[in-house]
C-alpha cells in the first residue's frame, strides 16, 4: 500500500481535514465493500492490530446495529475506513461509497473517521493468507471473511505505522 498523502486523491484529502493523526487509544478500521465491511480492531499504546470480525453490507445498506455494537463494545477513539483509490491515485465508483459509508460512520456515531488510501490491501491480505497456510501457520482455508478482517488490519496497521 502506498504512503498515506502519496497522489492522494482531492475528495481523500477534503475528507480528512477533521481527523487527527495524534489519536491515543482504541481504534477500529473498515474495509469497505458491497457485500461484506471487514473490521479490525487496534491500540495505539501497544501499536498493534488485530483482525475482528466481518458486517454484512447488502442492498439495503451496512448493518448499522451490528456496527453501533462494535462501537458500543470498542469505545474507539478513531476510526479509519479504507479508500479503494485505482493504481494511478484516481478515484473510482467504490472510492466515492467508501467517502459516503465514512461520512454516515461519523455523523452516527460522532466519532472521528479518518479515510485511508487502501490500494492493493485486499490483495496483499490475500497474499499474506496464503504464505501463512502454505507455511503452517494456518489450517483452516481462507475464506472471504478472513481476507475482509486481514486488509482491514493491514489498513490500520499502515496508519499505525505511519502515526509513529
Amino acid at each position: 500500500m502506498p504512503e498515506y498523502g502519496a497522489g492522494e486523491p482531492r475528495e481523500l484529502a477534503d475528507f480528512n481535514k477533521q481527523a487527527s493523526k495524534n489519536a491515543k487509544g482504541t481504534l477500529i478500521a473498515f474495509d469497505f465493500g458491497l457485500k461484506r465491511i471487514g473490521v479490525a480492531i487496534g491500540e495505539t499504546l501497544l501499536g498493534n492490530a488485530r483482525g475482528l470480525t466481518v458486517v454484512a453490507h447488502s442492498a439495503s445498506g451496512p448493518d448499522w446495529p451490528a456496527i453501533e455494537k462494535i462501537l458500543r463494545d470498542w469505545h474507539p477513539v478513531l476510526m479509519l475506513v479504507g479508500y479503494p483509490c485505482n493504481m494511478d491515485g484516481s478515484s473510482s465508483e467504490m472510492s466515492r461509497l467508501s467517502l459516503l459509508f465514512a461520512a454516515e460512520l461519523r455523523e452516527r456515531s460522532g466519532i472521528p473517521v479518518q479515510a485511508i488510501d487502501e490500494r492493493l490491501s485486499s490483495s496483499e491480505a490475500l497474499d499474506r493468507l496464503r504464505e501463512e497456510r502454505r507455511s503452517g501457520l494456518r489450517k483452516k482455508r481462507i475464506s472471504r471473511n478472513l481476507i475482509d478482517q486481514e486488509a482491514a488490519r493491514l489498513i490500520l496497521q499502515q496508519w499505525l505505522g505511519e502515526a509513529s
